[in-house]
């Protein structure tokens, strides 16, 4: 096939989109909200899974050790966070740093601490332990509640649990979503084009006659397909984009609570290249998808 005949063959394509002009409006529609919705439900899902991430890069859970506490205990504590496989590190906290913290914490209430140093001091020493992964985190606390020398393991149980649940739930959502919607798609996009088909059915017959072949016949309908993806993944990531540098304009000018997570958003600047190819791969694939779908089934040459 020579360039002109692959030039007209293409401009066949988008003659057929004018023709139908209202199925491929809603074609690019119906894709374009499908890509829209399973934009939203990645960037929520890689932001949740950053957010988890760093929490679990700064989790820490604490041990508070007894007074009392044998030289023996402790060496026997530092040995079990050496061995241990699921702990990155540990810090150990003296009775006189915790103290220094809380007032630091606490400075417009540091005349309430005078007196309270050296002997007098009731908080307790502690180690400060990094997990590899927040999944051990439940194992980990059980473990060291009630060794020899452990006063209390303190831990943020409940607010990793729930990270860790909304987590998989959105990647599951996440998933869920991106096959159900693209299904949703490729068999309206398959309609537009089966009705293309059935238009040009006598066309396409005389084409066959004359000696056309497959491909030659066939290549018009795949740019239309392609064409209709690439249009609603266009439009789709503007309206995505857009939206996603809103929330974050809005986040860091704004004095709300989301304000104290801007950091934890994924900044627009490392999202919107892999965003537009995401889109444009997803929406050609879909586009091409529908049209051979369409034609294996009722363009019979």
């Amino acid at each position: 096939m020579n360039f002109s005949s692959f030039k007209y063959l293409v401009k066949q394509g988008w003659h057929n989109m004018r023709m139908n002009r209202l199925m491929s409006v809603a074609s690019v529609g119906v894709l374009t909200a499908c890509l829209i919705i399973t934009g939203i439900a990645g960037l929520l899902s890689v932001n949740v899974n950053s957010f988890v991430k760093r929490l679990n890069d700064q989790n820490v859970i604490i041990i508070y050790l007894y007074d009392d506490i044998s030289p023996q205990q402790m060496e026997s504590l530092v040995t079990t966070f050496t061995e241990e496989n699921n702990i990155t590190g540990y810090t150990y906290v003296t009775k006189e740093q915790a103290l220094a913290e809380m007032i630091s914490r606490m400075d417009e209430y540091e005349a309430l601490f005078e007196g309270y140093s050296g002997d007098k001091n009731m908080l307790p020493a502690s180690y400060r332990i990094s997990l590899t992964d927040l999944i051990y985190h439940d194992e980990i606390v059980s473990y060291y509640t009630g060794l020899p020398g452990v006063e209390k393991v303190s831990s943020s149980i409940n607010v990793v649990n729930a990270l860790l649940l909304l987590k998989n739930i959105v990647n599951v959502v996440g998933w869920g979503l991106v096959a159900a919607l693209g299904l949703v798609s490729v068999v309206v996009i398959s309609n537009t084009i089966r009705l293309t088909v059935f238009a040009r059915r006598k066309e396409i017959n005389i084409m066959k006659f004359v000696g056309a072949t497959n491909a030659f016949i066939r290549l018009p309908f795949l740019v239309e397909g392609v064409t209709v993806g690439f249009c609603a993944a266009i439009l789709a990531f503007c309206a995505v984009f857009g939206a996603y540098y809103g929330v974050l304009a809005y986040s860091a000018s704004n004095g709300t609570w989301i304000s104290n997570m801007f950091f934890d958003f994924i900044p627009y600047q490392k999202v919107w290249y892999w965003l537009l190819g995401i889109f444009c791969t997803s929406g050609i694939f879909v586009g091409g998808i529908g049209s051979i779908t369409s034609m294996q089934k009722h363009l019979k040459v």
